[in-house]
């Protein structure tokens, strides 16, 4: 066994979550999870990684369902905690994994949320006076692409009626064809861009990039304009895979232009559809 400390551990796991090209938003929450367990273990004066048992683990995750953390969130920093120990006794830096006899707790995983033709019509209006946050949602909602690939488009990703989604996080480029709505509301928007050296497509109004946070914080304000509840950025990309699909839109092209990784995950939007096919309706014309 080779001995470390915590802090040290956390930075050699972060660094292997990259060199792995994990996912930036895991790489984030993974970061945040384990210096949130490894500042409770330091109350615990616990800063050597072959220190940690079971038990401090589990006197962890019982603080946290009393700080009133939901069953889903406490089971997420289970997955965090569970890969952080395994990657330490991999290493060798432990001998025995405290973490492997941890359970989760039983929850209700809620399907996604789609929304309804009132709601996507709501969103629209609420953000139709700016310009910008208006060309954001329109592309997320009319093109079905990821926070992050919007984040990463650049002024060339818009190609006449194309958009060209690029490669980012073991996801291929992909293109996918833009509807009038979208590009007219792209127009407006590249009419009204601020000039700057920077070529991300999206621009904050002194021309920096606009960051995920920056886009998730803004959509969420509308959400809330729209009087649309529980509504997450994600759910966009999904009211995307699941208003093609009641649309007519084969399985095989919507995953293809959706960039899922295999087929299965695309079905899965199947059962969220069969009983709303009266809302069958070009995205577009909503």
């Amino acid at each position: 066994m080779i001995g470390i400390a915590l802090a040290d551990a956390h930075k050699k796991f972060l660094e292997n979550l990259k060199n792995n090209r994990r996912a930036s938003a895991t790489i984030l929450a993974y970061g945040k999870d384990i210096s949130q367990i490894i500042d409770f273990l330091a109350e615990r004066a616990k800063r050597q990684a072959d220190e940690v048992q079971k038990d401090d683990l589990e006197a962890f995750l019982n603080k946290l369902s009393r700080e009133g953390y939901t069953p889903k969130s406490i089971s997420r920093k289970i997955n965090s905690l569970k890969t952080f120990f395994k990657f330490l006794k991999d290493q060798t830096f432990i001998d025995t994994n405290p973490s492997s006899l941890i359970t989760h707790p039983k929850f209700e995983a809620k399907p996604p949320k789609i929304l309804s033709k009132m709601e996507y019509r709501a969103l629209r209006d609420a953000c139709r006076q700016d310009t910008r946050m208006s060309a954001v949602v329109e592309t997320l909602l009319q093109t079905g692409i990821r926070i992050g690939e919007l984040a990463a488009l650049t002024i060339e990703s818009v190609k006449d009626s194309i958009l060209i989604v690029p490669p980012i996080e073991n996801h291929p480029m992909r293109e996918i064809p833009l509807n009038k709505a979208v590009k007219q509301a792209l127009d407006r928007y590249l009419s009204i861009r601020p000039k700057g050296s920077e070529k991300n497509l999206f621009v904050t109004k002194t021309g920096h990039p606009l960051l995920i946070r920056n886009i998730r914080t803004v959509i969420d304000r509308y959400f809330k304009i729209a009087g649309i509840k529980a509504a997450k950025v994600n759910d966009l990309r999904h009211t995307w895979v699941a208003h093609h699909l009641m649309s007519g839109t084969s399985l095989v092209m919507v995953s293809k232009l959706a960039g899922h990784k295999r087929l299965s995950t695309t079905e899965k939007y199947l059962d969220l559809v069969k009983d709303r096919m009266e809302e069958k309706v070009r995205l577009e014309e909503l």
